[in-house]
């Protein structure tokens, strides 16, 4: 079983590790109380397979002192319990300006502390812990998508890096684009099967629609372009770390020509070898 300790300063980046982490298998619990650590540890120790890898959070939030937490990593060793210590840090500045930028309070800045004092305090508060750490990420010039990278070379090395799953949405525009659309693509400018009377009351998954979709130049032109959009798209969004790329086709229903481009899209996504799923939010509006 794989044990790791995550510290570090607040503001740093530790929750997004976490976060990170999750993705790579590890069962991560944030801030749970040092002296709990044993008794935790003990469990998935006795439930081996459920939890081979996992990561607990600590930091100076729970207002203990670090003498406790290495107690309980000494209790740790006696149990048998192998561990690691991953410290996450960034420069004072850095941390100065995530929190003003977020406005969200300093554990160590009640009263009239400056959050200035409260870094450089808990830089000092947490010596101890930095220099028994195994690894130490500084987080002050890493994007997300650096910071995963380093959190695989270091946990995940070896083992399938997860991809990214790409769901393809069709939509109408007269019901509001979804919001959860990373890519909006307009398809309005094909021609429109809802003027034909035998295809009006037929949805773009209807062989008949879908031929009329595809017969046009413009609309083949259109998906030779989109494909090699997409084709460049993908591996940089998987590169970044994107888990899910959702991408929004529509028209003006949401029943005929944006259905047909969706069902296009997304099979090829899968020739890629790309996880695409495809869903239709308004193709059933009357």
């Amino acid at each position: 079983m794989k044990f790791l300790i995550v510290s570090g300063m607040s503001g740093a980046g530790k929750s997004k590790a976490a976060s990170i982490l999750e993705d790579f298998g590890f069962y991560c619990v944030d801030n749970m109380p040092v002296a709990l650590i044993p008794n935790f540890a003990e469990i998935c120790m006795a439930n081996q397979g459920k939890y081979e890898k996992v990561a607990l959070v600590t930091d100076v939030r729970g207002g203990e002192t670090f003498d406790k937490l290495f107690e309980s990593l000494s209790k740790l060793e006696q149990m048998g319990c192998p561990y690691e210590i991953l410290f996450v840090e960034a420069s004072p500045e850095t941390i100065v300006h995530r929190y003003k930028e977020s406005r969200r309070k300093h554990p160590l800045s009640s009263g009239f502390i400056p959050i200035e004092e409260a870094v450089r305090n808990e830089r000092q508060v947490l010596k101890s812990v930095r220099d028994r750490a195994n690894y130490i990420i500084d987080t002050t010039a890493l994007s997300t998508a650096k910071l995963r990278d380093q959190l695989r070379k270091l946990f995940a090395s070896g083992e399938p890096a997860a991809q990214m799953s790409v769901n393809v949405v069709s939509f109408g525009y007269k019901y509001g684009i979804p919001i959860e659309a990373d890519l909006v693509l307009d398809v309005r400018f094909l021609p429109n099967p809802f003027y034909i009377d035998e295809l009006r009351h037929k949805c773009g998954l209807d062989q008949e629609v879908y031929d009329f979709v595809f017969q046009f130049q413009q609309t083949q032109d259109f998906m030779k372009y989109l494909e090699r959009l997409i084709a460049f798209l993908l591996p940089l969004y998987n590169e970044e770390g994107k888990s899910v790329l959702v991408i929004a086709v529509g028209c003006t229903g949401g029943q005929h020509r944006s259905v047909a481009v969706t069902k296009a899209l997304a099979e090829f996504i899968r020739r890629k070898g790309y996880q695409a799923s495809e869903s239709h939010r308004d193709m059933t509006r009357a």
